[in-house]
């Protein structure tokens, strides 16, 4: 019934796919960009006042959000030009989040981030771990909440890619009744149970791999039509409807690679992911994507850089709509923006108080939680609300 996203594009992204069942969305009465806009007293008032006009509702089921976590991550702060943590304010947005709770008070909140919260220094003398301490110990003090926590890993959950996350979630005394003192938010059924059932690469891809793709180029049609289940239900149009060949294909562009990065990409290909030493270069080894897992299952996940990875078939970066199948987005998916951008445009420059960062649609989905995941999610907690 309401979002806030402060990146445009983003933003964008959200509200077109749901246009067509939320189409209040778009009114500004039910979104908005800085959250910093909301936290007074009479953003709440109006809030809750719109929200009984538009839907006769006063008690909200869900509250959940994803404050920024590249401060958090270890390849985030590698970009950050070393600055503290501290001094980052998009790491201080989860304080934002737990006071939108406490005045909205919801029946349950879900906070995500990366799993590097879990071991982050606010500063180089700081203690590792304080940054979730002081995270956890703020959404614990929202009154009248039990509060639990878990690091728990997307491939569990039907996703073909590791993608650990750390979810803290927080379910009002009125609606949960536990005497469960643990914090494990599986063991006290705050979470789902783990279900696996996640696919090979090969079943997630095969069916758009375009044998005449061109670099620069593009696929704008399905060259295949599905073979397998996973691949139908990916492929299913909102009417029910599933996309066959020679049907419309979005984002499915390719990077337009210099010929030395091809001839490195094939060779990766041919010698299954060992890059020959006359084709190594300073820039940090990029990993083949396997056609199918090991033993161990999927143990890779997709970031915002596309040129960190390597097709398992074709010399090349995977595409927008290959990265959103990864993530579980279905293909009917749109997303809003430039296809990728770099350096300063994507980082921002904290130490000259730059903190504007692009988002563009590979960025989008590597910064997004796995559509499946957040259906499992969505699911139990259907399931706890319709107990209580």
């Amino acid at each position: 019934v309401y979002v806030n996203e402060l990146n445009e594009d983003a933003l964008e992204t959200y509200l077109i796919n749901r246009e067509h069942d939320f189409p209040y969305l778009r009114d500004k009465k039910f979104h908005s960009n800085d959250i910093k806009d909301c936290i007074n007293s009479n953003f709440f008032k109006t809030l809750k006042d719109n929200l009984y006009k538009q839907f006769q509702i006063n008690d909200i089921d869900l509250i959940c959000g994803g404050p920024p976590c590249q401060g958090f991550s270890g390849l985030g702060i590698r970009r950050s030009f070393s600055v503290e943590k501290k001094q980052l304010p998009s790491n201080h947005l989860y304080q934002d989040m737990a006071y939108f709770i406490h005045n909205m008070k919801p029946k349950i909140f879900l906070f995500e981030n990366v799993k590097g919260i879990l071991s982050s220094k606010w500063d180089s003398k700081g203690k590792k771990g304080e940054i979730f301490d002081d995270v956890f110990n703020v959404f614990s003090s929202i009154r009248n909440y039990k509060v639990k926590y878990k690091l728990i890993y997307s491939k569990d959950y039907g996703v073909p890619q590791n993608r650990p996350r750390l979810l803290i979630v927080g379910i009002r005394n009125d609606i949960i009744k536990t005497e469960n003192n643990s914090l494990d938010a599986v063991d006290c059924n705050f979470l789902p149970n783990i279900i696996g059932d996640y696919p090979n690469l090969e079943d997630v891809l095969s069916d758009i791999i375009d044998k005449n793709f061109k670099y620069g180029g593009s696929t704008k049609f399905y060259p295949n039509n599905p073979m397998s289940a996973w691949q139908k239900e990916i492929r299913t149009k909102r009417d029910g409807i599933v996309m066959k060949k020679g049907d419309r294909l979005t984002d499915q562009e390719y990077s337009n690679h210099k010929k030395k990065t091809i001839e490195r990409f094939r060779a990766i290909i041919k010698n299954k992911g060992e890059i020959p030493t006359h084709l190594q270069t300073s820039k940090f080894a990029q990993r083949l994507l396997p056609k199918r897992w090991g033993n161990k299952g999927p143990s890779l996940t997709i970031t915002s850089m596309p040129d960190d990875f390597i097709h398992y078939l074709q010399p090349r970066a995977p595409t927008v709509r290959e990265c959103a199948r990864m993530q579980t987005f279905p293909d009917w998916y749109t997303f809003v923006g430039k296809r990728t951008t770099g350096g300063i445009r994507r980082a921002g420059n904290p130490r000259q108080k730059n903190y504007f960062r692009e988002v563009p649609k590979f960025t989008q989905i590597g910064n997004a939680v796995p559509v499946k995941l957040a259906k499992e999610l969505g699911l139990h907690f259907k399931k706890i609300l319709n107990q209580s």
